[in-house]
């Protein structure tokens, strides 16, 4: 089915089970092992209205952050199988996000090549059982094997728990917004005639 993807990944590490609809309805079914990480990828669903099943066994008596990588790498692949060969999408998409004392830009384009800039600091080392330098593994993970330019700007926060947050919200938007539609659009928006 067009807009779909399902996967499974199992190394050593980690053991991932995931299925993603990109034109969905937001619902999500969510176990990582990471409470925390949980919240951030339901938000994300919910606020992208995508469709998300995820279930991680990872070693987590080692610490989260196979666990935060290697579901940022399936959940790239899996944006990129769903996406197919873009045509007709928008191919970019931005929104910035306000959460209470957080305010975040992101800026997506479903290019085919992959790129991070993530412009960050926060303010304390964990978030629950996130370890918070983990939020930066996740979204470089992801931006690689989706193929896609990912900007992330921290414009303002104070609290750690809302600029994250802010981050995964406003990051489900622009890509949103990337995989929509435009009817203008006969092929792909790429003056290259592919996004690959």
């Amino acid at each position: 089915m067009a807009g779909t993807a399902t996967l499974q990944r199992k190394t050593k590490e980690t053991d991932i089970s995931l299925s993603l609809t990109l034109d969905g309805t937001g619902k999500s079914e969510i176990a990582s092992g990471i409470g925390f990480f949980d919240h951030m990828l339901e938000g994300f669903a919910r606020h992208g209205f995508f469709d998300l099943t995820l279930s991680v066994n990872g070693d987590l008596q080692v610490d989260g952050h196979h666990t935060v990588e290697d579901t940022g790498i399936v959940l790239g692949q899996a944006i990129k199988e769903a996406a197919g060969d873009k045509a007709g999408m928008k191919r970019y998409g931005f929104f910035i996000l306000p959460m209470d004392d957080a305010l975040c830009l992101c800026a997506v384009d479903l290019c085919g090549r992959p790129y991070l800039n993530f412009a960050c600091d926060f303010k304390t080392e964990c978030v629950g059982t996130l370890e918070t330098e983990l939020v930066r593994e996740f979204f470089y993970a992801l931006s690689y094997s989706a193929g896609m330019n990912i900007h992330i700007q921290m414009l303002s926060g104070e609290n750690t728990h809302h600029m994250i947050e802010a981050m995964f919200k406003a990051f489900a938007k622009a890509l949103d917004e990337a995989t929509q539609k435009d009817p203008r659009i006969a092929d792909v928006l790429s003056t290259k005639g592919s996004l690959a």
